[in-house]
Order: C-alpha cells, then sequence, then structure tokens
C-alpha cells in the first residue's frame, strides 16, 4: 500500500496517542473495566437538521465504548454513575472530541434479548483499545461470523446464540463458544442429517474465516441443532439444551430462542436439576465445605457431592439425568460391568453415602461421630478423584469417535472428489497417492497444503492409540480438518453443478422455453421452464438415443433423482434424440446452445 502523507500519519499517531493514554488512565482508576473500544465514526443523518457547527461536531467525534461488569454489585447504580463521571473527565482532559459511552455486560446482554444489536454492529466494526478477558474479540469474532452465515444461508437459520461464559464476565478462562439453530422443517431435497452436515461443516469452515478476518486468537467452537433435534431436546429434558436455553444470549432470532427461554425463565419448561460442568465443580467444593461440619453436611453436602458428578459421568456418557436410586444401579451396568471403566468399590461408597443420607432423613441416624466422617470423606475424595479419571476415559473415547469421525469423513470426500475425474480408488492405503497423482500434480486441483493436511489426519486417526494428543493438539487438527473438508465440499459441489448442467439440453418451440435433462438411461422433459407448474415428462433413452415409454413425472422426482446421482455422466445427443423432441413439440423445435 502507497504510504500516508505525512499530515495524515501525524494525525493518525496523535490520535493513537490520545487513545493509549485515555484507556491506560481509566484502567488505573476503575476496577470494574471489562473493556475499552474505539467505535466507528457517528453516522450522519440527513432527516436530522443540524446546524453547520453540529455536524462539524459530529464529523471530529470520536466514539468510546467503554464496558463494566457491576451487575451483581450492590451500589451498582453508584458505582455505573462513577464510570460515566470517571470517563467523561477523563476524555476532556485529554480532547474534547473524545466522547464516552459507558455500557454495563447486563445492558449489551438486555439488547441481544431485545433484538437490538446496533452496539454488535458497532464493536465488530471497531477496534479493541483494552480487552483482558476477551469479551470485546468474543462479540467481535460472533458478529463477524453470524454475518457471514446469515449472508449465504438466511432461509435456514433460526437463531444464532452466544453460549458459555461470554456474557458472565469471566470468558478469559474459556474458549467462545456459539450454537446456530438450523431449520430443517421445509426440507425436500435431502434428508435432515444431510442438510445438519453440509451445513455445519460450511459453517464451521466459515468460523475459521472468522478466526482469521478478526484475528481473535481464543478457540472458535460452533455447535449447530437442527430445530426438529432441538425440540426433541427440550421434550426429553436434555441437560445441555436446559444450559443453553437458560445461559444462551442470542445475536440473532427469529422467534424461536427466546420464547423457549421466556418459557423457561417462568417454570413452564422442567429443566434438568444442574449442568454437567457445574455438578463436578460443586462435587469439588462440597467436600471441603465437608470437612467442617457434621451431621448437616452428612445429611446433605456429602451425599450431592458425589451423586452430582455420578449423574454428570452419566450424562457425559449420554443418558438423561436418572433418580438417585437409579443411578447407584447404571454406574454399575454401565461403567463397571458393561464398560469396565470403573472399579465396583466406588459404586459401592456411592450406595454406603446414599444410605447414610436416607437413615438421616428417616431419623434413623441421629448423630455421626468424628470416625464416621473421616472414613466417610476420605472415601469420598478417592472416589472424587476416581470419577475425575472416569470422565477423562469418556472424554478420550468421545475424542477417538471425533478422530474415526473426521478420518472417514475426509477419505470419503477425497473418494468422491477423484470419482467426480472419473477415478476410482477403492484401497484407502492408496488414497493419498491416488490424490497427490491425479488431483494435485496433474490437474493441480488442489495444493500440497491440501496433502499435508490430509496426511496429518491419516497419520493421527493411526497413531491415536499408542501416541497421547493434548487437547491443542487435537482442536489444531479439527481446525485443519475444517478447512481441508470446506474446500473438498465446495470443489465437488461446484463441479457437480458443472458437470449436471451439460447434462441439460434447453429447446424453444413457439414462444415458450424447454428443458431435457438426460439422466444416464433417462431423460426428464420439462415442457415450459418459466410456468409456475410445471409440466414434467419422464421418458427412457434407447441406444440410438430415442425417447421410448414417455409418461408423466413432476419435479420432486426429478431433484430425487439429481440428488441420487454422485456424478454426471458424459451426454452424447443422438440425431434420434432430436426426432423425439419434434415428434413431442413439433418440427419448428429450436435448440439453444450458450444459454
Amino acid at each position: 500500500m502507497p504510504e500516508l502523507p505525512k499530515e495524515a500519519q501525524e494525525k493518525l499517531d496523535t490520535m493513537k496517542s490520545k487513545l493509549d493514554k485515555f484507556s491506560k488512565g481509566l484502567t488505573k482508576e476503575v476496577k470494574d473495566l471489562i473493556g475499552i473500544a474505539l467505535l466507528p465514526p457517528t453516522r450522519l443523518n440527513p432527516e436530522d437538521k443540524l446546524t453547520p457547527e453540529e455536524t462539524e461536531k459530529l464529523k471530529k467525534r470520536i466514539n468510546i465504548l467503554v464496558v463494566i461488569d457491576v451487575e451483581n454489585k450492590k451500589d451498582w447504580a453508584e458505582l455505573r454513575d462513577n464510570v460515566i463521571k470517571k470517563g467523561i473527565k477523563k476524555a476532556n482532559e485529554i480532547d474534547e472530541n473524545l466522547f464516552v459511552t459507558v455500557m454495563d455486560i447486563a445492558e449489551i446482554r438486555e439488547n441481544c434479548f431485545d433484538a437490538k444489536n446496533d452496539i454488535l454492529e458497532m464493536i465488530a466494526a471497531g477496534a479493541a483499545l483494552y480487552d483482558p478477558k476477551d469479551f470485546l474479540g468474543a462479540l467481535k469474532i460472533s458478529e463477524v461470523h453470524k454475518t457471514m452465515v446469515l449472508k449465504k444461508f438466511d432461509k435456514y437459520i433460526v437463531s444464532y446464540v452466544c453460549v458459555g461464559s461470554m456474557f458472565r464476565g469471566d470468558a478469559t478462562s474459556h474458549d467462545i463458544d456459539v450454537a446456530v439453530v438450523i431449520d430443517d422443517t421445509d426440507v425436500k431435497k435431502m434428508t435432515r442429517a444431510e442438510l445438519k452436515d453440509k451445513l455445519s461443516a460450511i459453517i464451521r469452515g466459515m468460523g475459521y474465516d472468522a478466526s482469521q478476518l478478526t484475528g481473535v486468537k481464543k478457540a472458535f467452537h460452533i455447535q449447530t441443532y437442527i430445530l426438529t433435534d432441538f425440540w426433541d431436546a427440550i421434550k426429553d429434558a436434555n441437560p445441555v439444551i436446559y444450559t443453553f436455553l437458560r445461559d444462551g444470549v442470542p445475536i440473532y432470532d427469529r422467534g424461536v430462542f427466546m420464547p423457549w427461554k421466556l418459557l423457561l425463565k417462568m417454570g413452564r419448561i422442567k429443566p434438568s436439576p444442574e449442568a454437567i460442568d457445574f455438578q463436578m465443580d460443586m462435587g469439588e467444593r462440597l467436600i471441603q465445605r465437608t470437612k467442617g461440619k457434621l451431621i448437616g453436611i452428612m445429611g446433605d453436602d456429602l451425599y450431592y457431592a458425589i451423586l452430582n458428578p455420578a449423574q454428570a459421568a452419566l450424562m457425559l456418557y449420554g443418558i438423561s439425568p436418572p433418580t438417585p436410586k437409579e443411578t447407584i444401579t447404571l454406574m454399575e451396568e454401565i461403567f463397571v460391568k458393561k464398560e469396565k471403566l470403573l472399579e465396583k468399590k466406588y459404586v459401592d461408597i456411592l450406595a454406603k453415602i446414599r444410605k447414610y443420607y436416607k437413615d438421616i432423613e428417616y431419623g434413623e441416624l441421629k448423630e455421626v461421630s468424628g470416625k464416621d466422617i473421616d472414613e466417610l470423606l476420605t472415601d469420598a475424595e478417592d472416589y472424587i478423584k476416581r470419577i475425575k479419571k472416569l470422565f477423562e476415559q469418556i472424554q478420550k473415547r468421545r475424542d477417538k469417535e471425533s478422530i474415526d469421525e473426521i478420518y472417514e469423513s475426509c477419505l470419503s470426500l477425497v473418494t468422491d472428489a477423484l470419482k467426480v475425474n472419473d477415478v476410482i480408488c477403492n484401497d484407502k492405503s492408496k488414497l493419498v497417492n491416488t490424490f497427490k497423482k491425479h488431483l494435485i500434480e496433474e490437474k493441480k486441483i488442489f495444493s500440497d497444503k491440501h496433502l499435508e493436511s490430509l496426511k496429518l489426519i491419516i497419520d493421527t486417526k493411526n497413531s491415536y492409540a499408542t501416541k497421547k494428543i493434548s487437547w491443542p493438539e487435537l482442536e489444531k487438527i479439527r481446525k485443519e480438518a475444517r478447512g481441508f473438508i470446506k474446500s473438498i465440499i465446495e470443489y465437488i459441489q461446484r463441479k457437480k453443478g458443472y458437470e449436471l448442467d451439460r447434462a441439460r439440453v434447453r429447446f424453444k418451440y413457439g414462444d415458450k422455453y424447454g428443458e431435457t435433462i438426460i439422466l444416464e438411461n433417462i431423460a426428464y422433459v420439462i415442457n415450459d421452464i418459466d410456468a409456475q407448474e410445471k409440466e414434467v415428462s419422464k421418458a427412457k433413452i434407447k441406444a440410438d438415443g430415442s425417447f421410448s415409454d414417455l409418461e408423466k413425472s413432476n419435479m420432486e422426482e426429478v431433484e430425487k433423482e439429481i440428488m441420487k446421482i454422485t456424478m454426471p455422466k458424459k451426454v452424447f445427443i443422438k440425431e434420434k434424440t432430436f426426432e423425439s423432441l419434434k415428434n413431442i413439440f413439433g418440427k419448428d423445435i429450436e435448440i439453444l446452445v450458450n444459454y
């Protein structure tokens, strides 16, 4: 890029100096700061009748957003006013054109609940000056990704929701998590599962693009739900969905997420008792509290300290939260007998402490000795450590399933990419070399980077059983796979669409335009492509190219037949094909070329 003029560069440096001075000064004086951002210039509305002086003042204004977190403090109103006063004072000391707006996290969240997303758009277009907990970065990447997704899939997206810790003010200890709800109620051209898989892969690929575009370094996790599964999860009391409804903040919603959230808040939907993470945290906290209490702790805290992690383990395994009595049975049946991941003595500890709890509840046990408490505390602490290890075992299995899924998806897509180029490779051991030879070296469709990604995925799959892979490494591989999958899918879609267009023969008869789609041994004839209700016929194609057994069909059948085809074959139009079209539409039929 050409260098800025000296005057413009000096002006830019002066502004940066003032913004740095304001940011550093305010952070020293205010403890509850979450972030400071430079916002875009004020938009001038021609309808606002402003004087020339007012217009000039607005043009010179430098907009600054100060984000605080005081909603849970008793004197929050006073604290907020104090920050506003300090912010305005500091701005006036530096430059009268600095215009400060102070917002609490709760205000930004409530704006999202009311579908007022102007502030998110400004944060996305602005620049963070101070962002220790990455709150502004999380909003920026979410808003940019949401815009990408809506631009491409507006028809299918019903809700885009920020989940996890983003709006709790403690995002520094977590990654960035969002969820997208996809409408699958009007799917005709593919199954709901196919819709979810295809859109999810593309949406996750956009997540990678948003990370690169915004420069946000935190891991950006995107969960996709289809609307029918979302509804089933609510009916089945899925704890993950209840946590999603309870804590989620929509930054886009077409009237799906917020009504359910309000119903949950009103108590019209009964959520499951605890979320998985909360239960594990509760277990450790309550163990510490138990050491300082006797019978009351034995009757409540110690019991739930071991019950909640057990239920959490079952939920992580994929089972809805059971009753306490069922929990003991399921722990033994699943983790001891079926999976052989847990020793029976830990289920016995759970049963033992439950008996204490019930004896206290029924009044049969009124006193607990210090010796009993010491023994039970020791057992409980041992139990918690073992359940943590069980979580790691379950998660490791899930990671393996994730790697297996990535591996199978990538190999399947590579096989399809070869097929659309008339290359068949059924031997997985030869797939990499075949991919390299035909699609990289000969046709130069893909690059060496794609080859490296494919090799990394295969090596990870082959070495996972013997080599321990850390979470950052696994996440890096997942990101690599997302980019690889996105590239292959987009290529296959373009290739298939191009080849399918070559199988279409468009013609004119009278003042109407028709079309013939030739698919191997079947031809579909559309009488008038401009008609709202299209008249479709189906015919068999003989060896000489003529049509036979002409019968009525419809567009649904045409679309289903197209969806079945992995790759359209080359189309050869023979003289008898034209004669068949003349017999149907008359001798004046004209074949269109380059339409």
